[in-house]
């Protein structure tokens, strides 16, 4: 049994292949609009329990492919915040009726466009303890609920100046163990039942073909436009969530 609905795949595929642009080259940031995008036909939660497996998947080939270059000290900074913020949205997700994920996914959609907007709330000296715990917290609420982690891990990676090969393995090493953490609660609420598992089964051969759609562009295309074009769409599909609401 697997979702059946055409309207669901005519945005689930792109939200797949546009995941794995993200993590292909792209920047993982790009992943935010997959839920909100899915959300418009599915409930907030099963889009992000069909999600989380095909995300699991494209983590294995990230991490083998980036484990030796990764910052180890500043994940061992930032992972009890993001464990943290895992915990506190599992418990948010148990007890919050639909019409309120929506909103919520809905307000961090145009909070999002608002930060990209605004450049990112990059600053001009290197972050601290608390900024970790502050930032991975939000990373790991935001990734559990919306799989959007990216753009508050960022807000305090990229003060850090680090190389770039560097930055791509750190994220990818986080949100592979924080995406593994993600299995309990969705488990524990139940979200992984057949339609689900099945559903991300169909739309798993997706996820190479994202990725290394991400390495083509990445020498093909303007970065800045790919990323305008999906904050376009994240900010129309974030609108639609709050109105459909309110």
């Amino acid at each position: 049994m697997i979702v059946t609905d055409p309207w669901f795949y005519i945005t689930a595929v792109p939200a797949v292949l546009i995941y794995g642009i993200g993590k292909g080259g792209l920047g993982g940031a790009l992943g935010i609009i997959a839920v909100p995008l899915m959300a418009l036909v599915v409930s907030p939660t099963q889009a992000a329990a069909i999600l989380l497996p095909i995300l699991c998947v494209m983590d294995a080939f990230a991490v083998k492919q980036h484990y030796r270059s990764a910052d180890y000290s500043i994940l061992r900074q930032m992972l009890p915040g993001s464990l943290l913020g895992v915990l506190l949205a599992g418990l948010f997700l148990s007890i919050t009726p639909e019409a309120g994920l929506k909103l919520l996914i809905g307000v961090l959609s145009l909070l999002f466009c608002v930060q990209y907007v605004l450049g990112g709330g990059q600053q001009d000296k290197k972050p601290g303890k608390a900024s970790a715990w502050w930032w991975s917290s939000l990373g790991g609420f935001s990734s559990t609920a919306i799989h959007a982690g990216g753009g508050p891990a960022s807000i305090y990676l990229l003060p850090l100046r680090l190389e770039k090969v560097t930055l791509i393995a750190t994220m990818a090493v986080l949100f592979a163990i924080i995406n593994l953490a993600k299995l309990i609660p969705y488990s524990l609420l139940g979200e992984f039942d057949t339609t689900n598992l099945m559903t991300a089964l169909v739309l798993m051969p997706l996820a190479p073909v994202g990725v290394y759609m991400g390495v083509w562009l990445l020498h093909r295309v303007s970065q800045d436009v790919v990323y305008r074009l999906c904050y376009l769409f994240l900010f129309v599909s974030g609108m639609k969530l709050v109105i459909d609401v309110l």
